[in-house]
């Protein structure tokens, strides 16, 4: 009786071997034949697949935002604070860690691919439309702030988890966990309270700053 294969499981094992091939040897070095290698397969069998590298690409990143929207997905079940719930998008361990790694490298290769661009505006939303849950599901106050404040906040987060992710890709040994997680509760202690009680302070367009230096900014 020939063997049942799960097509949709053999793409995500290849797009996972890809995770790993890019984070550990950088997207140029990543070929098809090294994945292929790594995942234990031919390459004609990762042709049969994929066309190119760059579908290879496309799906290992639509596999990391399932795998983040499975993880908080399934703390959020637990019904943990909202601290527990987004540090499970940072590289904490080493699944993490290499997922965050293969996010920092397709960063470097947006600028010069049209398509990848857009795969990236697209990935970008569904990363705000998951965070956007789960602040409304760890702030009560959430539904209560004008919209303009929600924006700001849920950007913020968003962008402080790209930019922490980054740093620890850079530099993992300059970030254990536990300095990661506290630099989040750090970050969402203060958007909450801006949020909560200072967001009327939040300079508007035209309003001039000034700033610690020799001249002054427009806002």
């Amino acid at each position: 009786m020939p063997k049942i294969v799960d097509h949709e499981q053999r793409r995500d094992e290849i797009a996972l071997v890809a995770c790993r091939v890019v984070a550990e040897y950088g997207f140029d070095q990543a070929t098809i034949v090294r994945i292929a290698r790594e995942a234990g397969y031919t390459t004609g069998m990762v042709a049969h697949y994929f066309d190119t590298k760059q579908e290879i690409i496309i799906a290992a990143l639509r596999l990391i935002l399932r795998r983040i929207e499975e993880r908080l997905t399934a703390a959020a079940g637990a019904d943990p604070q909202l601290l527990a719930l987004l540090a499970e998008a940072l590289p904490v361990d080493a699944t993490r860690f290499t997922e965050c790694a293969f996010w920092a490298a397709f960063w470097g290769q947006v600028s010069a691919d049209r398509r990848l661009k857009r795969i990236n505006a697209w990935m970008h939303r569904e990363y705000l439309k998951l965070f956007e849950r789960c602040l409304a599901r760890g702030w009560s106050e959430w539904r209560d702030w004008p919209a303009p404040t929600r924006e700001q906040a849920l950007r913020s987060v968003v962008t402080f988890i790209n930019g922490l992710t980054a740093s620890v890709v850079a530099s993992p040994g300059d970030w254990p966990a536990a300095r990661q997680i506290e630099q989040l509760r750090l970050q969402l202690t203060m958007l909450h309270a801006w949020a909560s009680g200072g967001a009327a302070a939040l300079p508007r367009r035209g309003r001039r700053l000034t700033v610690t230096g020799p001249r002054s900014v427009s806002a």
